[in-house]
């Protein structure tokens, strides 16, 4: 991959409100608990890329896409145990994801099958999005040089991931729906963080 970060990338396709650069000293002195969030976050992306194949078996370039993404992050999920491991670190018990469940909440339930999909496809390019910008703060302001490099990868490879759920959405539906629809999560998660506390053990 090209080390070279583009200008959507540090622009994290428009997130209007980055994270209080304060985050990354509170998950610095707590990072077993960080290291336990984010492997459970790296299980549940792999777990919902499956559900969203399964339900979606008719589209044919989702299924293609998907699915070796299914396999990276299981295979970041092994990287996080892996470091847990060396660090002589237990992994803990899954904690509730207050962001994600808050953006469910914003999700057309009774709208029409594609604007469930759209919404489906674009929670998990925000999730994606904000895990990047998570991981590139950690990547730049952890004192630990070897974690920062860890989180270096993630970044890079999380930044393919959102877009790749924008590119996906685009292929089905009207560019303009989705771009519209996308403005209106990114100003839903605006609100949302900024209600947020400020938490050290989790990535989200």
């Amino acid at each position: 991959m090209n080390n070279e970060i583009s200008f959507d990338v540090k622009n994290i396709l428009g997130l209007k409100l980055p994270t209080d650069p304060r985050w990354v000293n509170l998950a610095e002195i707590q990072l077993e608990e960080i290291l336990t969030d984010h492997a459970y976050c790296e299980q549940k992306a792999a777990t919902t890329c499956i559900t969203l194949i399964t339900k979606n078996p008719e589209k044919e370039l989702l299924v293609q896409e998907l699915s070796p993404i299914v396999t990276e992050e299981w295979g970041h999920f092994r990287q996080v145990l892996a470091e847990l491991k060396k660090r002589n670190l237990k992994l803990g018990r899954q904690r509730k994801d207050i962001y994600v469940n808050k953006l469910l909440q914003f999700q057309k339930k009774d709208g029409s099958p594609t604007e469930r999909f759209l919404d489906q496809m674009l929670i998990m390019a925000l999730i994606e999005a904000r895990s990047c910008e998570r991981f590139k703060r950690l990547s730049e302001g952890l004192d630990d040089e070897y974690m920062r490099r860890f989180y270096r990868k993630f970044m890079e490879s999380e930044a393919g991931h959102y877009t790749l759920f924008i590119t996906l959405s685009e292929h089905y539906i009207d560019k303009t729906v989705v771009r519209k629809r996308w403005q209106q999560w990114l100003s839903y998660e605006k609100e949302l963080m900024k209600s947020e506390e400020i938490r050290g053990d989790r990535i989200h």
